[in-house]
């Protein structure tokens, strides 16, 4: 009871420090909207030269880079640049989402994240092989994730000797158990990686070279997923991604920033993510 009481407190203060004029602020255009002297999340909106104290939604900061001060935009609160604005209302928590407003990494596993919007969270997940960086919030390799690091890559898969290669150049090589999976080698180091659902690992040319394909396409794999419903997998789980070639920059997936935290400018709560397309093979 105490606990619901707090909440309500909470959510009751945060609303009542919105659209309250004062006499303290003084517009200094006649329209616009202007950062606050010591809060992050609350800005002055002032029309025909009067001002009104807004807040923005919880999780969000007001971002006042625009030099002409006529952009009214609530942004996740660790893109905006705060300086001295260093007040901010408490944070509110729902499941997954430890601010109403958010991306957020998941508490047990290290290849999911959550995306909240007024609370109410989207679970997505990265490709097989990444991890999400609680710093760079994107997925990246899991082994660039200090809290993912595995401390043995492939089962003791060893890279096949390829003399000298130019810096940069990969190899891809089957999975001897799995049809999904298969290992990048790069200057000699193997990092486990997989295809995205629905596909297998087909080997190219060469048996270090290859691609994501139709388990139709590939021997011994046409009944790789069984009677598994992949659409409604992909409904549940988005993929973040497919694998990136290892020199290429990590996959992005942090949704699109919000607008602003107001009703007439909301944006849509995020239903996809980035996908980045297969580069063709580099020569090893």
């Amino acid at each position: 009871m105490a606990r619901a009481l707090i909440v309500v407190a909470i959510i009751i203060g945060a609303v009542s420090a919105q659209n309250i004029r004062s006499d303290s602020f003084v517009c200094p255009k006649e329209n616009g909207f202007f950062a606050h002297d010591i809060s992050c999340d609350k800005y002055w909106k002032c029309v025909e030269g009067v001002a009104t104290l807004e807040l923005c939604g919880n999780g969000l900061a007001f971002d006042d880079t625009d030099p002409k001060n006529l952009r009214e935009n609530c942004d996740y609160i660790y893109n905006v640049e705060c300086g001295d604005r260093l007040e901010v209302e408490a944070p509110i928590s729902t499941p997954h989402c430890p601010s109403l407003h958010g991306v957020f990494p998941d508490e047990t596993k290290c290849d999911v994240f959550w995306s909240c919007w007024k609370g109410e969270a989207s679970r997505y997940q990265c490709s097989p092989g990444l991890a999400y960086s609680r710093e760079s919030r994107v997925c990246t390799w899991a082994d660039q994730v200090p809290t993912c690091r595995q401390e043995e890559v492939g089962s003791g898969f060893v890279c096949p000797a390829t003399g000298d290669v130019a810096t940069g150049a990969f190899s891809r090589h089957a999975h001897p158990d799995d049809c999904r999976q298969y290992y990048v080698c790069m200057n000699g180091n193997a990092r486990e990686y997989g295809c995205p659902l629905g596909t297998v690992f087909k080997i190219g040319l060469d048996d270090q070279s290859g691609f994501c394909a139709d388990p139709e396409e590939v021997d011994g794999c046409a009944d790789y997923y069984g009677t598994l419903d992949l659409d409604g997998l992909r409904n549940t789980e988005v993929q973040a991604g497919l694998a990136p070639a290892p020199e290429a920059a990590p996959v992005k997936v942090a949704p699109k920033k919000p607008v602003t935290s107001r009703p007439s400018f909301r944006p849509r709560p995020v239903t996809e993510v980035l996908v980045v397309e297969e580069e063709p093979l580099a020569a090893v």
